[in-house]
């Protein structure tokens, strides 16, 4: 349905098969001063998107819907009369469909949900909207954002590194949409790693904020889901936070590593209660120096859970760069408890009861109803990982986390499996492989504390290798700032056929 839409646009936009790509594939702040500074109009900006999604995804499948409302909105927002005061005036921007966007229907990434559309924007889509996005498309994810891989009844959204691979997931359209070159930036959310897990898979950057920072959707899984950005820079990261979390002085942070408050210029601040000023400035050369205490941990996982040894140079390797940048280095040696990951398997699966409840069961995949068969099981049992949870949340993150600003690990234990109908398949093959490839990044879910992932190197196998970095709660601009140093070491890349 999304290639039908995006070639009935196609028809629409004259000269749009023979358009010169001056704009897909640059960075949200690029694109939105220079929409602002009337030196092209939004709706340019979104045509050319459209048109590299036309091309683009039939390879990947990250959408499952391309919105043909996008080019006529993109007008709407360049004859706002405070086009030169939003920040994100003009981006293109691609949403999880897990969350609410006005008039569209939210599948979920399955067929048993409804097909009414709903009647509002969720709060971050609106807060995108107020700040000059444009909403292109709704990007795949797994049935209910239940596991880490990207098929759905919709289609199978494919890594863009190696399409026979997955993308990760839940956010799995989002991650392969940003890293394809189709959208700058794109929203998604992380319950178990649904943010980063994809981010290391396709060799982007994501974050998960704390907990309470940005609108929760509206299934948020008992506060173990938090909505969050990815993108290819830390300086677009950094500013769709800030746009998210309601909060301009996070549009910097990735310079200094802290919150840097608005200072006077001529731009009003589009952030509602907010009274300030605020100009988005060009990305310097280079980030600005700061100094913390950061460890590093390259197998962070209990006892007979094995890491991949080239995920544990990339954290050392990460280390060092942090050290040259001028940061205390000290190696974490100790492995996160053993209770802890039966207890965050346990709240995964009982979360995937609730999901599924008033729902057709027989228009559920096998798959999910496998794992709310299990879920259900466990909660009957009082099995919930519910007391493990409050106990990592109350004190044993922060006894586990030691006195560090930020803590380094994998983001990934192996490679990206590969991109099938896993849904066809039972619990025991999904839950297994699932656990085997991404089990680093549930314990800060548990927790509710922010983290990050940002890609660092390539694997022997070609793909992207991404690290997590976590932070005690409040610490997001930490996190912006060393993935700004990182990437000033080691540059983003596009995949092989998807450059501009």
């Amino acid at each position: 349905m999304a290639a039908e839409i995006v070639q009935r646009l196609a028809t629409k936009c004259e000269n749009l098969h023979t358009l010169v790509m001056l704009w897909a594939g640059r960075s949200a702040v690029e694109i939105a001063t220079a929409v602002r500074q009337g030196e092209v109009s939004a709706v340019t900006v979104v045509e050319e998107h459209l048109h590299a999604i036309s091309e683009r995804d039939p390879r990947v499948g990250a959408f499952r819907l391309v919105r043909e409302q996008a080019v006529d909105e993109a007008h709407a927002v360049q004859k706002r009369r405070d086009l030169a005061e939003l920040p994100l005036a003009g981006v293109p921007v691609a949403v999880k469909d897990n969350l609410e966007v006005a008039g569209e229907a939210t599948r979920g990434g399955s067929a048993a949900t409804a097909t009414t559309p709903a009647r509002e924007d969720h709060e971050t889509v609106a807060r995108l909207r107020a700040a000059g996005a444009v909403v292109v498309g709704l990007t795949n994810l797994p049935e209910l954002g239940l596991v880490a891989f990207g098929d759905s009844p919709y289609g199978i959204v494919r890594n863009p590194w190696n399409l026979t691979r997955t993308p990760g997931g839940s956010s799995a359209g989002s991650a392969a949409a940003v890293a394809a070159g189709m959208v700058p930036l794109a929203l998604g959310n992380d319950g178990m790693g649904s943010l980063r897990i994809p981010a290391a898979c396709c060799g982007v950057l994501a974050i998960k904020p704390g907990t309470g920072l940005v609108p929760a959707p509206t299934d948020d899984w008992d506060r173990l889901i938090e909505n969050g950005p990815l993108a290819t820079t830390a300086p677009d990261l950094s500013l769709a936070l800030s746009v998210l979390a309601g909060d301009p002085a996070l549009a910097e942070a990735w310079r200094s590593g802290r919150r840097v408050e608005p200072r006077p210029t001529m731009l009003r601040s589009v952030w509602a209660d907010d009274d300030e000023v605020w100009e988005p400035q060009p990305p310097p050369d280079s980030p600005e120096p700061f100094d913390l205490r950061v460890a590093y941990a390259p197998q962070p996982l209990p006892a007979g859970m094995p890491m991949d040894r080239e995920f544990r140079a990339a954290v050392r390797a990460a280390a060092e760069t942090l050290r040259v940048a001028g940061h205390t280095i000290v190696e974490h040696g100790r492995r996160l408890p053993a209770w802890l990951g039966p207890a965050t398997v346990a709240a995964w699966l009982v979360q995937a009861a609730t999901s599924v409840r008033g729902l057709d069961p027989g228009r559920l995949e096998r798959r999910s109803r496998g794992l709310a068969r299990v879920g259900k099981v466990l909660g009957a049992l009082k099995l919930s990982g519910v007391r493990g949870r409050e106990r990592w949340r109350a004190y044993g993150a922060d006894q586990w986390f030691g006195d560090a600003d930020a803590l380094i690990t994998p983001a990934l234990a192996a490679v990206p499996p590969r991109a099938e109908r896993w849904g066809e398949r039972g619990f025991l093959r999904n839950s297994l492989t699932n656990i085997r490839y991404a089990p680093a990044t549930g314990a800060w879910n548990m927790c509710g504390w922010p983290a990050i992932t940002v890609p660092i190197a390539t694997h022997s196998s070609a793909l992207p290798i991404g690290v997590q970095l976590i932070a005690p709660p409040g610490g997001e601009p930490h996190l912006l700032g060393l993935a700004a140093q990182l990437q000033r070491a080691h540059p983003p890349l596009r995949p092989p056929g998807f450059a501009f």
